[in-house]
């Protein structure tokens, strides 16, 4: 029997008679910090790639189609990452599903979670898509979007909408692959797509031969054509190593969204889609009030979010693999692993974020140079925001870690309401109290507030006794045994 087609029927058996059975992506077992690390690693990489992708096709367009069609590109984007962040969540709640299964050796269940999950949110992807290309005009007015780039931004605005099903679709199909533990596979997807995006961007903004010049509408249709690379490879490699998630026959009709799986997909993932909407909406909020401090605070502001994007990844990489191997610990009533898995999480975020961060101030000077230009007047302002703020991203980190253990048993209400209240009341009510105090210096020292009071609310959350078997039956996971609560 392969790996792929074990069943959910003959696995309890089998692990009844000689112990765990072993299988592809097995988070389960083996040294738990060397695990998470190997699984954490591809991950990163796959974020790095992705961030460099998109930076290298925007200077494409910037340098191709001028100031105006960056900045068009720039309104369209926001609109399509708040459009994105609701299907994000949906995908979120999918993978920490397929993970309990694959966990309990239920291969079966973890197709129908999989596929569940994947229909549902290209079905929303395909209405999103639509109603998006309809309703991109008012958007953008909503935007206040300059004339000057109102066309641009409505042509890359509506093929950016009308490829959302094929970005999501690959979506599904990485989260799907790490909830089973291969974090490999979607490594090579990106690094596939990254270098399509890469080579198609000046290719169908110019027109070269055959191709027509599409200008700026051909920079989204590049990095949708990436995508549908990257996931035909995916699923090619899915079915060429007979992966347990490949569906075959009547399987095929599991991507219909029905019953349970629906219902905690749905449940599930709209909070964790709303996070990324409130973290959205303060990070808009935070910028107009950066935009008060004037055009060299705003310039300074922007190249050191630049930097932060890159020390952010490591607490995602390794937040993802630690809700990964929780999850298949919770189906496979592994209990007892998961404060290890959790901790594991901290050490190694702590250590790399921390190096990290470090790293990058030592050498802030240089880096902000290559956004910001030699002698710019904006330098010494980007410097002094990195020294007051750049360290509240260790604390964050930790609060991401300690938010994946949780996502994995269900919870996503608290974390919400968490970061509701670490990014109103405390960052931006910080800056309210204290600007008339520290001028320009409150905005920057509201981030670490933030970050500690996130923190601390999370780890009281975390730490309160009894919570981990209050959400089992919800979350449809074995019950937990008593000397683990």
């Amino acid at each position: 029997m392969s790996e792929g087609n074990l069943s959910q029927d003959t696995a309890p058996a089998e692990a009844a008679g000689r112990g765990r059975l072993p299988q592809h992506g097995d988070l389960t077992e083996g040294p738990i910090l060397r695990t998470l690390l190997l699984f954490s690693i591809p991950t990163l990489f796959s974020n790095v790639l992705q961030t460099l992708g998109g930076t290298i096709n925007t200077i494409w367009v910037g340098q191709l189609l001028g100031e105006g069609a960056l900045a068009a590109t720039a309104n369209a984007n926001m609109i399509v990452f708040l459009a994105f962040a609701t299907v994000f969540g949906f995908g979120m709640a999918t993978t920490v599903k397929v993970g309990q299964y694959f966990g309990a050796r239920k291969i079966d269940d973890a197709r129908r979670a999989f596929g569940t999950g994947t229909g549902f949110c290209t079905l929303v992807a395909l209405v999103g898509g639509v109603a998006g290309w309809f309703f991109s005009e008012p958007l953008l007015h909503l935007l206040a979007t300059p004339a000057a780039i109102h066309d641009d931004a409505l042509a890359y605005l509506r093929v950016s909408f009308l490829t959302m099903p094929f970005s999501t679709v690959s979506m599904m199909v990485s989260m799907g692959l790490r909830g089973i533990g291969d974090a490999r596979t979607p490594l090579y997807a990106m690094i596939l797509a990254t270098i399509a995006g890469i080579v198609l961007n000046p290719l169908l903004i110019l027109g070269v031969g055959p191709i027509p010049r599409l200008g700026i509408a051909g920079s989204a249709l590049a990095l949708a054509i990436a995508s549908v690379l990257g996931v035909v490879a995916m699923v090619a490699w899915t079915y060429l190593r007979d992966l347990p998630l490949r569906l075959r026959g009547h399987e095929f009709a599991y991507l219909l969204p029905r019953g349970h799986e629906l219902a905690y997909v749905v449940g599930k993932g709209l909070p964790m889609g709303a996070q990324m909407l409130v973290n959205s909406s303060a990070s808009l909020v935070f910028v107009g009030l950066v935009n008060r401090e004037g055009m060299m605070t705003t310039a300074a502001y922007s190249a050191v979010l630049q930097i932060w994007a890159y020390i952010q990844m490591p607490s995602f990489a390794i937040s993802m693999a630690v809700s990964a191997m929780v999850a298949q610990n919770i189906g496979a009533s592994q209990h007892d692993r998961v404060g290890s898995i959790t901790i594991a999480g901290l050490v190694a975020n702590g250590v790399i974020t921390t190096a990290l961060t470090v790293l990058l101030l030592a050498f802030d000077g240089p880096l902000l140079a290559l956004f910001l230009g030699e002698g710019s007047r904006a330098i010494p302002i980007a410097e002094r925001i990195q020294l007051l703020s750049t360290w509240s991203w260790i604390l964050s980190g930790q609060m991401v870690i300690l938010g994946g253990t949780m996502r994995s048993y269900g919870v996503v209400i608290l974390p919400l309401i968490i970061m509701a209240v670490a990014l109103y009341p405390a960052r931006l009510g910080f800056y309210e109290a204290m600007h008339g105090v520290l001028g320009a210096d409150a905005l920057w020292w509201a981030y670490p507030f933030g970050s500690t009071v996130a923190l601390v609310l999370t780890w009281l959350a975390y730490a309160r006794p009894g919570w981990r078997k209050d959400q089992l039956p919800s979350a449809g996971a074995p019950p937990l045994p008593p000397e683990v609560v």
